[in-house]
């Protein structure tokens, strides 16, 4: 019974946070698929306390950190994606009736009440944002937009607390 209130607890505490910058486990995170050499597809899945504009914020941070990681300095998203699924969950619900009786004679009269308990329905969220990318060595001024991975590590990293993993081996 205490470990159930335990684990009761832990996963209170769990789900009262917004998904943070991981790879994807429990409460959500991010992953990838590398499709060619400089290509990759990051998808970060947050939880219900996650927003649309975080999850698609931390897939752009991931895929920074991916290309610094790959030698690689610039990258181009050709195709995203930030998508929220809705689900409900409802609470148990309990009735509980009380009443007394009082006979006169063969006469029988029940006075009762009922009061129903929980039933609540919440509704939440859960946000998804993915990001097909191409990375790049020199700057691909000839097209029309391109991310500086240093730069999205140093001011998307700097929003989120969040510090990309070897950002000093891009040139």
């Amino acid at each position: 019974m205490k470990s159930l209130l335990t684990l009761a607890v832990l996963a209170t505490t769990l789900a009262g946070c917004a998904t943070t910058y991981q790879s994807e486990g429990f409460s959500g995170g991010f992953n990838e698929t590398k499709y060619a050499v400089d290509v990759f597809e990051v998808t970060f899945n947050g939880n219900g306390y996650t927003s649309k504009q975080r999850a698609s914020d931390l897939a752009l941070l991931r895929s920074a950190e991916l290309t610094l990681q790959n030698g690689y300095r610039y990258f181009v998203v050709f195709a995203g994606d930030t998508k929220s699924d809705t689900y409900s969950y409802t609470t148990p619900s309990r009735t509980v009736t009380t009443g007394t009786v009082q006979t006169y004679g063969n006469t029988g009269y029940v006075n009762a009440q009922s009061q129903t308990y929980g039933g609540q329905t919440y509704n939440f969220a859960k946000p998804t944002a993915t990001k097909i990318f191409k990375m790049f060595k020199e700057e691909p001024n000839w097209l029309p937009m391109f991310f500086d991975a240093n730069f999205i590590c140093e001011s998307v990293g700097t929003k989120y607390k969040v510090t990309c993993a070897s950002p000093a081996t891009a040139p």
